[in-house]
């Protein structure tokens, strides 16, 4: 029986997607991205990222080996406003159906572009709030109060952030915790690998946290608390992993606080999650957060958590569950937390236990079939 070969041309044409967001380095926002990217159905979505700062571009290629193609808007400081330039060159050379925003300020610059193309090619936008509206400068959030009604569609990565936005602004905005890929994630785990490597004593007790070196991290609250514990004699270990603009000021503080044997700054590294997995708990202490994905991954691989409650982290953490939460700024009962879980092995592990039953909360391939649902109601021309 003779069939008649197919015409490309009745295929169903991909939606074409653009995300805009300001760097590419290891932060959680863009750390979410490249999750994504390895979920969403390539014969279905063409997707872009397109990135303003040429410095922060360490996850560029994890994204490109995903099957999502970067670009470079090329300013060296997102306030050089000659990048929207460049976007709208983008978006009239390239056109795309969905303009998904993942920053603040290129958010609301980003919906300004859009407005100023011809009607045929101006995409339909989206945007992602990945942290509390409080943690903006306030010309962002002037900004984005004034542009995001244009937006087809609004996304929270948590409630408490959600709970942040003017009320007329969480009216419109849907909850969508963004979540992390598990099985990845648990293949990157090397308990014993990495201890040998970081010299590590296989009876030593460690905790590590993975945050950038910005303010809203706190890491002068976790230095604090690492002193209190080495003065309390409690035999911790604390493994630090990050990188940002306060590398100088927290490695000063390190050393003024004589923490060389008790707290190892590892800097930025790549293989986060197998340092992660080489600790027995993991330790944030932050003042602000939306939902970080490093708090995710160390569920994933089971580290019962001792956090601030902040943002969106009592969404993830349960205290008695999987972990502790401890008020922000306040050091002594962030060590109160570590201690009590370093002293009480039956603790921890039921703890984990607990960790690793939670994750299953945070599976990317439920937020990318969300997100795609979005994507083709929006590009049919759907006001969500």
């Amino acid at each position: 029986m003779l069939t008649t070969p197919a015409d490309p041309r009745d295929a169903p044409r991909r939606i074409r997607v653009l995300w805009l967001v300001k760097g590419l380095g290891p932060g959680g926002a863009e750390r979410l991205l490249v999750a994504a990217a390895g979920h969403h159905a390539r014969d279905q979505f063409d997707i872009t990222c397109a990135y303003l700062l040429p410095w922060k571009q360490q996850l560029a290629p994890e994204l490109e080996a995903l099957g999502v193609s970067t670009v470079c808007l090329g300013v060296r400081d997102e306030r050089d406003i000659r990048w929207s330039r460049r976007l709208r060159k983008l978006l009239v050379t390239q056109p795309v159906d969905v303009l998904h925003l993942h920053s603040p300020y290129p958010a609301g610059i980003g919906r300004l572009v859009a407005r100023t193309l011809p009607r045929r090619i101006r995409p339909r936008t989206i945007y992602t709030l990945h942290n509390t509206w409080g943690s903006f400068a306030r010309p962002s959030r002037v900004l984005n109060g004034w542009t995001m009604p244009m937006d087809a569609a609004d996304l929270s990565v948590s409630m408490q952030a959600d709970a942040t936005l003017p009320p007329r602004l969480a009216a419109r905005t849907e909850v969508l915790v963004h979540g992390i890929d598990l099985d990845a994630v648990g293949a990157l785990a090397d308990p014993e690998g990495a201890r040998r490597e970081l010299g590590l004593r296989s009876d030593e007790i460690v905790f590590g946290t993975v945050a950038n070196f910005r303010a809203q991290k706190d890491y002068p609250n976790l230095l604090a608390a690492a002193r209190i514990l080495a003065d309390r004699c409690v035999p911790v270990h604390v493994l630090i992993v990050g990188q940002g603009p306060l590398d100088a000021e927290i490695r000063a503080e390190h050393a003024r606080l004589g923490l060389e044997s008790r707290v190892t700054i590892l800097g930025e590294r790549h293989d986060a999650v197998r340092v992660m997995s080489a600790c027995d708990g993991f330790v944030l202490a932050s003042h602000n957060e939306g939902l970080p994905v490093a708090l995710m991954e160390a569920l994933a691989i089971g580290l019962p958590v001792v956090a601030t409650d902040v943002g969106g982290v009592s969404e993830a953490i349960t205290t008695g569950e999987n972990g502790a939460l401890v008020p922000a700024r306040d050091p002594i009962a962030l060590a109160d937390a570590v201690q009590v879980l370093v002293e009480d092995p039956d603790r921890r592990r039921a703890l984990a236990n607990g960790a690793a039953a939670s994750a299953g909360r945070f599976d990317i391939r439920r937020t990318v079939a969300r997100v795609e649902a979005i994507y083709r109601s929006v590009a049919e021309g759907a006001q969500l």
